[in-house]
């Protein structure tokens, strides 16, 4: 039975007498305790920005002060320097990991869940500070076949300074979960789809590249652009290093000079929540980019017609 005589029978089922069917009048559900509930959240809202507003102790004059201070500016700069770069290895790394983990090589497999185990397993305080003693554990850097003499030798100060050391601390902590997230992207992904692939003549290496991992990626968004969000804040800790001019320990800094901490703190605050509503809307429209084709969107993209004819044809 075609659509059309499918539709024809419906008709004939809901009119019989051929007169087209009555329209239905759809009631809205009230809901009085949901409005009662909004009402009240509203309510304490505006009672305690009124509060905050003539508090003392918020110093909003000093907010607006140091909010733009040439110092705070430029450590959220080198914050979002941070991030950006820590993220960048850590995916490429993440997926290297992931791949050599799903590998069928088993020493592979084996290096990649030694590593997960280690960096998973210690906080990332820890391994900053244990990156901040790279120089102590290794005065020189050597390159050169071992048991002979190096082809050169340079000192570990002069060729990791602390925005290094911190990227690199960051980057490595990270790679880790990002391996995980990867991982579970791919397992997402139909067992036909790497047949089919391998049926065309494809290595696995080309079908991990080609096939697996783009088909992947609507399930690993979401997750990554939370980590880049908890990595924006991670930066913080960076103090372990040590590294002093990131956001966070800038404004703590001008802090201990102006014995006034927490208008700083609303000044980082401000600066994190900046940066983390503009990854939020990058990851909404980076999510649904990803998600096109998929059931989610096609059932969001046909509320929205039914939504737009109702509200024409009222």
């Amino acid at each position: 039975m075609t659509s059309s005589q499918a539709r024809s029978a419906a008709e004939e089922t809901l009119s019989p007498n051929g007169s087209s069917p009555e329209v239905i009048k759809a009631v809205k559900l009230r809901h009085p305790w949901r409005n009662i509930f909004a009402a009240l959240v509203i309510l304490i809202a505006v009672l305690f920005i009124i509060d905050a507003a003539g508090r003392p102790a918020y110093d909003w004059a000093s907010v607006g002060k140091y909010v733009f201070d040439p110092r705070v500016i430029g450590a959220a700069f080198n914050t979002l320097q941070l991030t950006i770069y820590s993220m960048v290895i850590a995916v490429i790394l993440g997926i290297i990991l992931a791949v050599m983990r799903l590998s069928p090589n088993p020493v592979l497999k084996s290096v990649s869940w030694v590593y997960l185990w280690i960096f998973r397993g210690t906080p990332v305080y820890v391994q900053l500070v244990f990156w901040g003693l790279i120089a102590v554990i290794y005065q020189n850097i050597s390159i050169g076949i071992p048991f002979l003499q190096p082809w050169f030798t340079i000192q570990t100060t002069v060729a990791l300074n602390a925005f290094t050391l911190a990227i690199i601390g960051l980057a490595l902590n990270e790679a880790a979960y990002m391996a995980e997230i990867v991982r579970a992207g791919i397992l997402s992904v139909d067992k036909g789809q790497i047949e089919a692939s391998t049926a065309l003549g494809m290595s696995w290496s080309q079908s991990m590249s080609r096939v697996i991992i783009p088909q992947s990626m609507r399930i690993i968004i979401p997750p990554t652009g939370n980590e880049v969000i908890s990595m924006l804040k991670t930066t913080s800790l960076v103090t372990a290093v040590p590294y002093t001019f990131d956001l966070y320990t800038r404004t703590r800094d001008i802090a201990v000079e102006t014995f006034n901490p927490i208008p700083l703190l609303i000044v980082a605050s401000i600066w994190y929540l900046a940066f983390t509503s503009i990854m939020m809307i990058g990851q909404f429209y980076l999510e649904r980019r990803f998600a096109r084709g998929t059931g989610f969107e096609q059932v969001r993209k046909t509320k929205r017609r039914i939504a737009d004819k109702v509200n024409n044809h009222g």
